[in-house]
């Protein structure tokens, strides 16, 4: 068996990267709908179809366990996914299967609490105010996921969101390194603008902005740190398939990487990004 990871394109390498370092035994198919990338300006019904499709494909693959390595997804369709579809999928595939995302993971990062601590004082007194920027497409900004399970947690942490337009199109696409860093120090204006000074934090709120990070870094100033989900969602896939042993990861370290668009060699900044040249086969 393996593990699927799943993005809309080639952002979810990045998570992709992350658990291959952690768990460098298990077995990985990483699937790329870049067919129909980018999901951030699609409609919510389109975006679950589309998210339920990538994961029948990869656990008719082999896959026990599928880890939407994308914000997208994983705040729009997760949820749905999860309480709708795959109880009788399961029953259908006769196993045990499960699809998990980045969110859960990074909002405990963000918050040094566990996903189960939901309630916090709402009459604590507040002496210090965290502000968390966070940067994403437009879906995950609209769906408000990180300022609604922030808030449960923690009163002393305002969330203020970026909609980054067409940032991942233009990583997807290979943009020019001078094109991607003048919209990334847009957007930080942008959001610096609007909270009125810069965030204390930030999150890239997108696995496709994980790969220009470095331009993010540099437009941020020195001491707001960024916030890793793919370091994040990779221990806590760790931790949970310690938890779970029913979920059987694979132990022969195999690398397949697929996509439902054209198939062949990435673009030279997810190369560099890898580290190595990477070829995807159809899906």
């Amino acid at each position: 068996m393996s593990i699927g990871v799943f993005d809309s394109g080639i952002g979810g390498l990045s998570v992709h990267h992350a658990l291959v370092r952690r768990i460098p035994g298990a077995d990985f198919v990483y699937l790329a709908d870049q067919a129909n990338t980018p999901y951030g300006g699609r409609r919510g019904e389109e975006i679950v179809a589309l998210t339920r499709a990538g994961c029948e494909r990869l656990f008719e693959g082999g896959c026990d366990l599928v880890v939407l390595a994308c914000n997208t997804a994983a705040a729009v369709a997760l949820r749905r996914l999860q309480q709708t579809w795959l109880p009788a999928y399961r029953r259908e595939l006769g196993r045990a299967v499960n699809v998990l995302g980045i969110i859960v993971p990074t909002i405990e990062a963000a918050t040094g609490l566990p996903w189960t601590h939901e309630a916090r004082d709402r009459g604590e007194k507040i002496e210090h105010l965290d502000v968390l920027g966070i940067f994403s497409t437009p879906a995950t900004a609209a769906s408000r996921v990180y300022e609604i399970e922030i808030d449960k947690r923690r009163g002393d942490v305002a969330v203020f969101s970026q909609a980054c337009g067409t940032l991942a199109r233009d990583i997807e696409a290979g943009a020019a390194e001078g094109e991607l860093r003048a919209a990334v120090e847009g957007h930080v204006r942008a959001l610096t603008r609007r909270i009125g000074r810069p965030p204390d934090r930030a999150i890239l709120g997108c696995t496709h902005y994980e790969i220009i990070a470095d331009l993010f870094r540099a437009a941020l100033p020195p001491a707001t740190p960024l916030v890793h989900q793919p370091d994040a969602t990779a221990a806590a896939i760790e931790r949970y398939l310690a938890r779970h042993p029913e979920y059987d990861p694979g132990a022969g370290g195999r690398r397949d990487f697929l996509t439902t668009g054209r198939p062949g060699a990435q673009n030279g900044l997810i190369e560099r990004f890898w580290g190595a040249p990477l070829h995807f086969d159809a899906a």
